[in-house]
């Protein structure tokens, strides 16, 4: 019982009180500073942590008979994002690109190393193996980690991050429950992230987004 409270008030100190205190101006919104410190941390836990293998956050595992099917999935969701920021804000379409095509070249390159590998470290491989005690092992795991994910996107002041992030983080949630690689998950996150800033909608990815 000690073990579940402990665990219970670190999930809510790290996912719940460290976005509600940036979105309330009462800590720096200095999302990737905080992003590579916390997920260090997290790494130095599952580190200490004789139960878990270290090789997972590197190695791809047995991926080939959830590639293809996942690629698909990621297809599909990415042309419908598309088609839908085509019909219904056709001016952000590609906006970043026709601003700054540099700005986007680099953003695609750094994006999954700066932001994606530390989140899917955080949210996934941290995530469900430290609160497995907490949410269990199947749908309340990934329900979880979904809602936490989504959750911290508040910092960016606007509901459309967040929903995105909370679908988002069920998909890549998925992916890493049903596949186990790390590395497979960061692929499925680097893929629908770098598309979102390409189609213009990475303006409500940063906090001086709109409200």
């Amino acid at each position: 019982m000690a073990r579940l409270l402990f665990l219970a008030i670190e999930f809510a100190a790290v996912f719940v009180v460290i976005p509600l205190l940036i979105y309330y101006h009462r800590i720096p919104n200095l999302p990737i500073p905080y992003l590579l410190i916390i997920a260090l941390l997290a790494l130095l836990v599952l580190r200490s942590d004789p139960t878990f293998s270290l090789s997972q956050l590197s190695a791809w595992g047995n991926i080939r008979p959830f590639l293809t099917s996942i690629l698909i999935r990621d297809a599909v969701c990415v042309v419908g994002l598309g088609i839908t920021v085509y019909l219904l804000a056709p001016q952000l379409l590609f906006s970043l690109i026709r601003r700054s095509a540099l700005l986007w070249a680099v953003v695609f390159l750094l994006y999954p190393l700066l932001s994606v590998y530390p989140q899917e470290l955080l949210y996934r491989a941290f995530f469900f193996h430290r609160y497995q005690p907490l949410f269990g092992n199947g749908w309340g795991m990934m329900i979880a980690s979904a809602l936490a994910f989504g959750f911290v996107h508040i910092i960016f002041r606007n509901w459309l991050a967040v929903g995105l992030c909370v679908i988002g983080g069920f998909l890549f949630s998925l992916t890493y429950q049903t596949s186990g690689s790390l590395l497979l998950a960061c692929l499925d996150h680097a893929i629908f992230g770098n598309f979102i800033f390409t189609i213009g909608l990475g303006q409500f990815f940063y906090h001086g987004s709109r409200t």
